[in-house]
């Protein structure tokens, strides 16, 4: 007996039933990007290992556990399946020398993989949206990316989320937050797990994003990077906040913020929510503005974020957003070999006229075809049988509306059905 072969588990295939949500979000964010001024770019779904190892931090979990590399058996190149898009979206701007003409405000959608342990809200191959603004230095910017977010919200009928922000300084206060950081650590040794002993010198700020219980407390004794920001950091910040008060969008300052990469610097944020357990972040980003130069470019300020689709997919329904199925208008029923003809040349009129209209294919008499017309959605069942045939006429049945059926010329068909 043939194995039945299934697909990679923690990797969904997203079904007709449900991709009508899918699509409803993917074209609500292509009208909302272009109303902010954001431009599509995509990049290849495969990039050299080194670009994410460069970008993301040899020591982080994403780096260390959780990416699918191998090697190109034709050249021995080590690849890697993108864990997220910023690193690709840098070096697609750089390699095509989109900074020539100044600033560039980009954005892309499409799978990212990470080999994590399958749970709802988390899987294997995840779909994000990512923003980046490339060539901005003010922290309007990031004040803008944060703006957007409460208006996607607000379409896509969003409601329980929460802003929380932070700032992660300079190079310089971290190196000297990094300091503070490890010395009290080293006091509590005895109390760190396996990950925080191993991270504990090479970086330490990430045992700040732990989520073990049990290091909560030593966690929350820490000092804060806050208490250690240099003056143009701490402006920065300041400008973020002012902006966010000016824009009423209520936010949360959040000390113990770092994200799960390191490239960020100065504006981190994250947009939570209580109503998917423990996948709560449904949003995050903020500034990086070495990443460019880490990349190979030249030293060039820059922002962005990245929101996870199935979990704001999850979050729409929780909230109770209803998103109508856009089904066809049509479906073309015929019997009889001149009806069939006729069939084929209304079918091609309807669409010409800008209806969506299906042809019935198979056997089947008119009950059983007239069963499928309902099952399929559409609002009218258009009758064919030889005598409508002879006569270039066509009978109208709406399936959805308790209207009669009515018998007209194909020429007249399209300005009824859409005046119904």
């Amino acid at each position: 007996m043939v194995r039945t072969i299934q697909a990679i588990r923690g990797m969904n295939d997203i079904l007709p039933d449900q991709a009508h949500h899918w699509e409803f979000f993917e074209q609500t964010v292509r009208e909302w990007m272009a109303a902010f001024g954001y431009r599509s770019i995509r990049m290849p779904i495969v990039e050299q290992t080194d670009l994410f190892v460069r970008s993301i931090g040899a020591v982080t979990d994403i780096v260390e556990k959780e990416m699918y590399t191998f090697l190109d058996h034709l050249n021995g190149e080590s690849l890697t399946l993108r864990p997220e898009g910023t690193a690709s979206c840098v070096r697609a701007a750089l390699e095509h020398n989109l900074l020539y003409s100044g600033p560039q405000r980009l954005y892309y959608s499409g799978p990212m993989f990470r080999h994590e342990r399958p749970q709802k809200g988390r899987y294997r191959q995840f779909h994000q949206v990512g923003v980046e603004a490339l060539g901005y230095t003010g922290p309007d910017i990031d004040a803008e990316h944060i703006v957007m977010c409460a208006a996607l919200w607000g379409k896509l009928g969003i409601a329980d989320v929460r802003l929380e922000i932070g700032t992660l300084g300079s190079v310089e206060s971290r190196n000297l937050h990094r300091g503070r950081l490890i010395n009290y650590l080293e006091q509590h040794l005895g109390e760190l797990d396996e990950d925080a002993h191993r991270r504990l010198h090479s970086n330490p700020l990430r045992i700040l994003d732990s989520k073990n219980p049990e290091m909560q407390q030593i966690i929350d004794g820490a000092p804060r990077l806050l208490d250690d920001l240099d003056e143009d950091s701490l402006k920065h910040f300041e400008g973020l906040q002012r902006s966010l008060r000016d824009q009423q969008i209520d936010f949360e300052i959040n000390p113990r913020l770092v994200r799960g990469l390191d490239y960020y610097n100065r504006t981190v944020f994250e947009w939570v929510t209580d109503r998917l357990g423990a996948q709560g972040t449904v949003c995050a980003g903020g500034r990086y503005d070495g990443l460019v130069e880490q990349i190979g470019g030249k030293s060039t300020p820059a922002c962005g974020f990245a929101m996870g689709v199935e979990r704001l997919l999850a979050l729409m329904q929780e909230c109770g957003k209803e998103i109508p199925h856009v089904g066809p208008d049509i479906y073309v029923v015929h019997q009889g070999e001149n009806a069939t003809r006729f069939a084929w040349e209304t079918v091609r009129y309807l669409r010409d006229e800008g209806l969506k209209a299906i042809l019935h294919c198979g056997d089947g008499g008119f009950k059983s075809q007239m069963k499928k017309a309902d099952a399929s959605g559409a609002r009218f069942a258009v009758i064919i049988g030889d005598d409508e045939a002879n006569s270039t006429e066509i009978t109208i049945k709406p399936l959805r509306e308790a209207v009669e059926q009515v018998r007209v010329g194909l020429a007249e068909s399209v300005n009824l059905l859409k005046q119904i």
